[in-house]
């Protein structure tokens, strides 16, 4: 049996890049937390300032959406290979239950 090796040839160099792409990955969610936190306080001040609830609720939910993206693109890796079942399966439910809310506020509506 053969010496199993990495297809580069160099395990050194695989473990470089392995080291230098989770410090990447790591930068990206430590930044992205931040960002979130920064989007969370945001909401706080919305809430505790003196604006109109037709003003804040639609900023709040926003927000919600962009903290969502954030969490399954820097939290839940999909947007990394291979996650290509997972994010149909995901985006799937969620135009499901965005169809299913839209119509239940339209039969309330009416």
């Amino acid at each position: 049996m053969a010496n199993q090796q990495s297809n580069s040839g160099n395990p050194s160099v695989d473990y470089e890049y392995k080291r230098k792409k989770n410090a990447e990955d790591m930068r990206m969610q430590v930044t992205s937390f931040m960002f979130m936190i920064f989007l969370t306080l945001v909401a706080f001040i919305a809430v505790a300032g003196d604006f109109d609830k037709y003003f804040v609720v639609p900023f709040i939910l926003l927000l919600a959406v962009v903290q969502l993206i954030f969490q399954l693109y820097y939290f839940m890796h999909m947007s990394h290979k291979g996650h290509e079942a997972p994010s149909l399966f995901l985006y799937s439910g969620a135009l499901v239950a965005f169809i299913t809310v839209l119509t239940f506020l339209t039969i309330v509506w009416i």
